[in-house]
């Protein structure tokens, strides 16, 4: 049976991760197999009604018949006990579904999840079609992500992670662990981990900030490596339970290409190409904004200030560059373009960057100045004036380099594939296994 569950937190309490990892507890005494780690699905980051990170659960189970009702019941009964259901915008929901291969029909209806909206009306006519069971609070749509949840069966590209939670008499206040350790777990853990620190602010990155049961959460390769880092990780509190989960995080799973900048659509992530068709502009709080156009339409293109390095190099653009952008869509009013909230910039080709410059003094060496239109250029050092001479083109030297631009560590969402994971991408041949020891208690 694999069972989903989704949107049991709130932005005051909760997170659905904790949610699965006490259920993983309750199916263990249980003495049900487990067929794979539990699986963090992070659905399309651009929903407006999202919490958080938009994140969904799926458990794959193999168990005795006569103990189906039980789990069932230990599932409805956590959600019930730790989703904040008095909140306006959580509306949790479980799907249980016994067929033991994920119908192709689910499985597009995931991707659908991943890139663009879906309805609960989708989602329930699917649950139906196929015998499975949906169960939901409020206004029922976490039964979204928890059929987005089973149906993403990570046969593709996939990423650990293993998440470390809080007594719950800590829950609110500052977390507290090593930060040296953590350092030192990013030293020793080095390629095959990452986004732990952002090393452009010396910062560390894997301590959420909020009112949620996590102490903190390190992302990898292989449920080896995480648990590797675990052990160097020094916390300062107590750590109630942890677990290892299989994601889709850092895969790039949410983007969408597209061939033409007139197929882009909003809430979408996208995978566009265009020249730049007009030079970057800084807005107020150091955004920075440029253009780019296709056959078919112009778009803007935004590198905000949180996203670093990022902004930096949008800002070197100049009109004539070829570039492929990467990012969510977000829609601005009629007037204006739609605009792409960048996440990378790969940098294709760059146009010369040729300026006009007044010709130098064939006698000193000193610049021209211009004398009026038409009307020829004088030597201030040496008083002498040339009627004939023109404006010369010269080309500068670019700093930008071509090839992938990727927005600062800290900015990255959560299924963004950082530089680091080029070329450690897994595919469908790769076997998965389970370890021994991938969850506490």
């Amino acid at each position: 049976m694999h069972i989903g569950l989704d949107d049991t937190d709130s932005t005051r309490m909760g997170c659905t991760t904790h949610v699965a990892a006490l259920l993983v507890q309750k199916l263990s005494q249980l003495n049900v197999k487990f067929l794979d780690y539990p699986n963090l699905i992070r659905l399309n980051p651009n929903v407006p009604w999202k919490t958080r990170g938009n994140g969904a659960l799926a458990l794959r189970t193999e168990y005795d018949q006569r103990i189906e009702n039980r789990i069932k019941e230990e599932a409805i009964e956590l959600v019930k006990e730790h989703a904040d259901l008095t909140s306006k915008g959580t509306n949790p929901g479980i799907v249980f579904f016994k067929k033991e291969k994920i119908p192709k029909a689910i499985k597009k209806f995931a991707e659908k999840t991943l890139t663009s909206i879906t309805t609960l009306n989708e989602a329930i006519k699917l649950v139906k079609k196929f015998e499975g069971e949906a169960l939901g609070f409020n206004s029922c749509r976490g039964i979204i992500g928890s059929l987005a949840a089973v149906g993403t069966t990570l046969d593709g590209d996939y990423t650990y992670e293993l998440i470390a939670y809080r007594v719950p008499s800590n829950y609110g206040t500052r977390r507290r662990v090593d930060e040296a350790s953590i350092f030192k777990m990013e030293e020793l853990t080095a390629p095959y981990t990452f986004n732990n620190v952002d090393n452009e602010k010396k910062r560390v990155i894997i301590t959420p900030r909020g009112p949620d049961p996590i102490l903190f959460g390190i992302r990898g390769e292989t449920a080896e490596i995480v648990k590797k880092a675990f052990e160097i990780i020094k916390p300062l509190e107590p750590v109630d339970r942890w677990l290892v989960f299989r994601s889709n995080q850092g895969t790039d799973a949410h983007l969408k290409p597209i061939s033409s900048l007139e197929q882009m659509e909003e809430f979408s992530s996208v995978v566009a190409k265009g020249s730049v068709s007009r030079n970057p502009r800084t807005i107020p709080l150091r955004h920075v904004i440029f253009s780019i156009k296709d056959q078919t339409a112009e778009v803007d293109c935004a590198a905000y200030e949180p996203t670093g390095n990022l902004r930096k190099t949008a800002r070197e653009l100049v009109i004539g560059d070829s570039v492929e952008v990467y990012g969510a869509v977000r829609k601005t009013p009629s007037s204006n373009p739609s605009t792409i909230n960048l996440e990378k910039i790969n940098i294709l080709a760059l146009a010369s960057n040729a300026k006009p410059q007044n010709p130098a003094c064939p006698e000193c060496g000193k610049r021209l100045k211009s004398m009026g239109r038409d009307k020829g250029f004088r030597c201030e050092r040496c008083g002498k004036r040339f009627r004939n001479a023109v404006k010369m083109a010269v080309v500068f030297e670019r700093k930008l380099e071509t090839g992938l631009h990727v927005t600062s560590t800290r900015s990255q969402r959560h299924l963004t594939k950082p530089l680091r994971r080029y070329g450690l991408e897994k595919d469908t041949a790769s076997e998965n296994y389970i370890i021994e020891n991938w969850h506490f208690p």
